[in-house]
């Protein structure tokens, strides 16, 4: 802005953003505004400038507008300003020269008034006007808000700027604020650098404001140039003039007429669904791959793409064949052959089609009325049919052609196939003749209104093309024997005796033709030639037909190649994406089409490409009307087409008889389209690509997951259909992995699984992240195959926020029934008010009906140390306000030397692990925070590698080894239920079931049998039950002695102290043991130590204990004292589970 001279009085910047208090009008405030900034925008923030002319202009000047930030216009011209403002194009060549003010003079001579107070929203099609500059403007400003409301506001109203994508090619995408700016506190000037939430800064910002289209306008079509011409240059094409009449031959007029109208209403049940597939919403490039994968998905559009573009090919190979059989019929008149026929298609058809490929690689542009031209020459050319079937010329007789007559319209009513053809093999070769039904559609980006164009334009050339194809085949089977000699001396003299053909009633003997004859339906391919009235007409008409067709298809199968290769579905087609030049030409997918094309060309044979093409172009109409049946039936509201006339059954339908016609005209090619259109599916659903287009297909998976889980509400739980659901506190997933597959591995496929996340700190930050988060971990568990959800909740501490989730996670049936959590190791070093909230988690969910799984393992559950400074860091490179504020259930609190080393990034091999996300997204892992304290090349410390180890040791498969069950309380079987349905997975299915359960002596024979047989009514394989007889006995004195030692710190001795100082001291801090409480629960806390005892003997090599989880009266057992007695039990074991039901039954003996 240095430089600049200041703007003329009441200027005012326009786009982005109006400030929202009122500043005094007044001579100085024009040239700056609060923060000093001249007023007016810079070069890179807009291209224009309004100049205010106020309503009340003529008032005083030390009335203050109600407009913030704005000048009164004061001075002359004030009376003619009443409800008009000023538009001042900028030059953005136009230097360091003030907007609208040449050198710095009056300001008048460069504006434009527009009237109707702002209301001049341009259309999508002068956007593009021609002329030297382009300009934005926005007219919706401060006047617009002004005189609309009445006040100034940054809200913005609705425009169809604000809905484009970024790559918008019709105009700039504009920002509206977002919710955060109209709602949030003011702690920083908004827009204080001329763009909504700092937009510029953005690369779509960037694209959107340097954008400027060619000066050369756009040409928009309506519907006649842009679809009708197409579609009809399309459809006639070969097989209008070289094979319509063979088709009557062989199938006799009735039925030449019902194969055309079998096409028809293929093509038309099509025609109407690519109406409103193309009516819902901007279409781009592509055509039927564009169609389909944005309303089907990537999988069926991905198949389709890769044959529709293939098949485009091969119909290049099609007409040009059909181009070359003319010229060779040409110049095997005129006795110039070169070699022989089929060489010489062969030949033609190859320097024909490399002429084409130059046309096209050269960019020439088929403009609209080199198009009408082309359809005015194809119009002669049937007129000068329909002309000629009148005059009957004596020369032509001997070749067959009569004029109308009913003896030959009767004989040639009826079939007649030969050479093996049938019904549906003729239906084959004539279907192709119907497939351009499409070339409208495949430019809908290019017509002024598609909406309207496309069902118009489509469905017109539809009806006309088939009224003039039925009309060609009657009056050419009315007009033109089948059989003929072309020899002028088989004329009848005398009458003969059995004259049964029409050619014989009208004097003319073509019996010789049971053997070999040349002329007739049958025989001549040329015979619409033969019956006009000028017959090099008909041929002008051919090379029309067969060279639009071509080079349409020569350019579209590029298109479609690329569009699909841009959206990077088959990774290794990528190289084609590429396009040069101004209009992006894919000439890689040129020259592919060209040698595809030249291979099918060398076959020569028409009766054989026809059914391939045939064949592709069917399965990608079959897709088309089954996207329209998919997604009406998927109730998308974003499923809104402003055509209206389909049918979503009819559109199924359509695609049944697509799929049935493909087997008609040949089962083998079916087959194979069937099977190549399956593998790509599959390979596509495979790879998953990273792309999101809102298909049916997702919106269907709602539709159903929606329907069933209100369904399943309906339903009453019973026991036999109990599931394990469960709410894990891990806070960040990938911060306690070991948790998380231990959890899926009873879950996985059985149960719902929520990882809960509680955040705690400021709640503005707190919220940001809850979005974040959200997408990023729900992200990291599908990437690692866990089938869980992600519920972060924001809450004042981790009590909160697990009664939040405890009551509020899960939908209908589908609801959490398990808290499980991992056990706070290092509750004796932390504050103990932590231990305090982690104890009544477990109080919450026992109040809420749960039950409560803890798991511990000796190493500890959380390497956030390891790897959660890494994400953090990239987390803040992506967005500067993001900050890992992670709520631990099991805080681990290291020395800052252990956390730093332990994050080395060139550590031991070990740290692979931790790097390999990193490392797949091509980022190498840096970490630069603590490079100042030590050397990044120290490797992990020993209890960090074993942490590290023990994190991913139930993601290998679990060798022959035990699950040990001591089941000492029943909980309604919930602690014999999980490890079952640990055994039940492929990692565990080695390992066996040991029991263990409490028993006196004398009767241990007795519970054993009693238990063995629960367990088989039960269904559950076991390899031993073990009866503890010895449960009862004190345990060793230096365990005692151990545990007395650790619960010291946390005794309150109140026995040593006065009355008043112990009430006050146990209400100040409750988690405080007293020694009435430790008297009163000795027997208990005895048998946690004589637990462990026995753990330890039996159990110490297991892979896994589950064992039933102690329970402490709520108020009655101080938090310290259960935690001790959690720590006592489970102290130096393999991993363990300790689980409690909620005492509801979740095993049955009844079936």
């Amino acid at each position: 802005m240095e430089g600049k001279q200041p703007q003329a009085p009441g200027a005012a910047a326009v786009p982005g953003a109006v400030a929202e208090e009122p500043r005094p009008e007044g001579s100085d405030a024009a040239a700056s505004d609060a923060l000093g900034r001249p007023l007016g925008p810079t070069p890179s923030q807009s291209r224009f400038q309004v100049d205010l002319v106020a309503e009340g202009a003529g008032r005083p000047p030390e009335a203050p507008l109600k407009a913030g930030g704005e000048g009164g216009a004061g001075g002359k011209g004030s009376e003619e300003a009443k409800g008009r403002f000023r538009v001042n194009f900028v030059d953005p060549s136009a230097g360091d020269e003030s907007p609208g003010e040449p050198g710095g003079g009056s300001s008048e001579g460069g504006n434009v008034s527009f009237q109707n107070g702002g209301d001049t929203v341009l259309s999508e099609g002068s956007l593009h006007s021609g002329g030297h500059h382009h300009y934005y403007y926005d007219t919706h400003t401060n006047t617009y808000y002004l005189r609309t409301f009445g006040h100034n506001t940054m809200d913005a109203v609705p425009r169809i700027d604000h809905y484009r994508h970024t790559a918008a090619e019709l105009g700039e995408k504009l920002i509206r604020p977002s919710l955060a700016e109209l709602h949030d506190e003011i702690d920083k000037e908004p827009f204080e650098d001329g763009f909504a939430n700092g937009e510029e800064g953005t690369p779509a910002g960037e694209a959107a404001a340097t954008y400027t289209p060619d000066s050369k306008g756009v040409v928009k079509f309506g519907w006649i140039k842009g679809v009708l011409v197409r579609c009809m240059l399309n459809i006639w094409g070969v097989m209008l003039f070289i094979r319509l009449s063979w088709i009557v031959g062989q199938a006799g007029i009735g039925l030449s007429v019902l194969v055309i109208a079998m096409a028809t209403v293929v093509t038309t049940i099509t025609g109407l669904s690519t109406s409103a597939i193309a009516t819902n919403g901007f279409v781009r490039g592509g055509g039927a791959y564009y169609l389909i994968s944005r309303s089907l998905g990537p999988e069926f559009g991905g198949a389709i793409g890769l044959i529709f573009a293939f098949a485009n090919a091969v119909a290049v190979a099609m007409y040009v064949v059909g181009f070359a059989e003319t010229v060779v019929e040409l110049l095997k008149e005129n006795g110039a052959l070169m070699i022989d026929e089929m060489n010489d298609i062969r030949i033609i058809g190859a320097i024909t089609v490399v002429i084409l490929l130059g046309i096209s690689v050269a960019g020439m542009e088929w403009e609209a009325k080199a198009q009408i031209v082309l359809l005015v020459i194809l119009i002669i050319a049937i007129g000068d049919f329909v002309i000629g079937t009148f005059i009957p010329l004596d020369s032509k007789k001997p070749k067959g052609f009569f004029g109308y007559k009913a003896e030959i319209f009767a004989e040639n009513f009826g079939p007649d196939f030969r050479n093996e053809e049938t019904f549906f093999s003729v239906f084959a070769i004539f279907f192709p003749a119907a497939t351009g039904i499409l070339a409208g559609a495949n430019i809908s980006g290019d017509l002024a209104d598609p909406q309207s164009a496309i069902p118009k334009g489509t469905l017109l050339a539809i009806l006309i093309t088939t009224l003039v194809y039925i009309g060609i085949a009657v009056s050419v089977g009315s007009c033109v024997v089948r059989d003929a000699t072309g020899n002028v001396n088989n004329t009848i003299i005398s009458e003969l005796a059995n004259c049964t053909t029409a050619a014989c009633k009208l004097n003319y003997d073509f019996s010789s033709c049971q053997k070999d004859c040349h002329y007739g339906l049958m025989n001549n391919f040329q015979v619409m030639s033969m019956v006009s009235g000028f017959a090099p007409l008909i041929s002008a008409g051919i090379f029309s037909a067969t060279l639009s067709s071509a080079l349409a298809s020569l350019v579209s199968a590029p298109k479609i190649f690329q569009a699909l290769c841009k959206d990077n579905i088959y990774p290794g087609f990528l190289m084609f994406a590429k396009g040069y030049g101004k209009n992006n030409e894919p000439l890689r997918g040129y020259i592919l089409t060209f040698l595809i094309a030249l291979g099918f060309i060398l076959i020569a044979e028409l009766n054989v490409i026809a059914p391939i093409i045939s064949n592709f172009f069917l399965a990608s109409y079959a897709l088309i009307n089954f996207s329209v049946f998919h997604a009406s039936l998927a109730k998308s509201p974003g499923w809104r087409p402003a055509f209206k006339y389909y049918n979503m059954w009819i559109s199924l339908v359509g695609a049944i008889l697509c799929c049935i016609v493909m087997f008609v005209i040949n089962w083998w090619a079916a087959l194979l389209t069937y099977v190549i259109v399956l593998g790509l599916y599959i390979y596509v659903t495979y790879k998953k690509p990273d792309v999101n287009w809102g298909s049916s297909t997702q919106a269907l998976t709602y539709l159903n997951a929606l329907q069933h889980s209100i369904r399943l509400s309906g339903v009453e739980d019973h026991v036999k259909n109990f599931r394990p659901q469960c709410l894990i506190m891990t806070g960040a997933p990938n911060s306690r992995p070991a948790l998380l597959h231990l959890v899926h591995a009873f879950t996985k496929n059985v149960g719902l699984m929520i990882c809960g996340h509680v955040h705690m700190g400021p709640r503005r930050q707190a919220m940001k992240e809850l979005s974040t988060d959200l997408a990023k971990y729900q992200r990291w568990l599908i990437k690692n195959k866990m089938k869980a959800f992600y519920a972060p909740v924001h809450a004042e501490d981790l009590r909160d926020g697990g009664q939040y989730l405890m009551q509020a996670a899960g939908l209908g049936r589908m609801r959490p029934n398990t808290l499980v959590v991992g056990f706070k190791k290092n509750w004796r070093q932390t504050d103990m008010r932590d231990v305090e909230t982690y104890i009544n988690l477990f109080h919450d969910a026992f109040d809420i009906q749960y039950g409560v799984v803890v798991i511990r393992l000796k190493e500890g559950l959380d390497i956030s140390h390891l790897q959660g400074q890494e994400e953090l860091l990239s987390s803040q490179e992506k967005s500067p306000c993001s900050k890992d504020v992670i709520v631990k259930v099991d805080y681990s609190k290291k020395t800052e030397t252990e956390t730093s080393i332990a994050f080395a990034p060139s550590s031991s091999e070990k740290t692979h692990a931790l790097h390999k996300e990193e490392d797949e997204d091509g980022k190498t892992p840096t970490q630069p925070l603590l490079k100042k304290d030590f050397k990044s090349t120290s490797p992990l410390n020993l209890a960090d590698q074993r942490l590290l180890d023990a994190s991913t040791q139930f993601q290998k498969k679990q060798g022959k080894s035990n699950i040990d069950v001591w089941w000492l309380f029943d909980d309604g079987g919930l602690t014999l239920l999980i490890p079952y349905l640990i055994t039940t997975k492929k990692k565990w299915k080695d390992c066996k079931i040991r029991v263990f359960i409490g028993g006196k002596i004398n009767r241990i024979d007795h519970d054993r049998r009693a238990m063995a047989t629960l367990l088989s009514k039960f269904r559950i394989d076991f390899s031993d039950i073990m009866v503890l007889g010895d449960i009862n006995t004190k345990p060793k004195k230096e365990n005692i002695a151990a545990f007395e030692e650790m619960i010291e710190p946390f005794r309150l001795h109140e026995e040593d102290k006065e009355q008043e100082i112990a009430d006050k001291m146990k209400e100040d801090e409750p988690w405080r043991i007293t020694d009435n409480e430790l008297e009163l629960y000795k027997t208990k806390t005895y048998r946690q130590i004589r637990l462990n005892e026995l753990l330890q003997e039996h159990s110490s090599t297991a892979n896994i204990i589950v064992m039933s989880l102690p329970v402490a009266r709520k108020s009655a057992v101080s938090s310290a004292l259960y935690m001790a007695w959690l720590e006592a039990l489970s102290k130096d074991l393999p991993p363990i589970l300790l689980v409690r039901g909620n005492h509801q039954s979740v095993l049955t003996f009844y079936s």
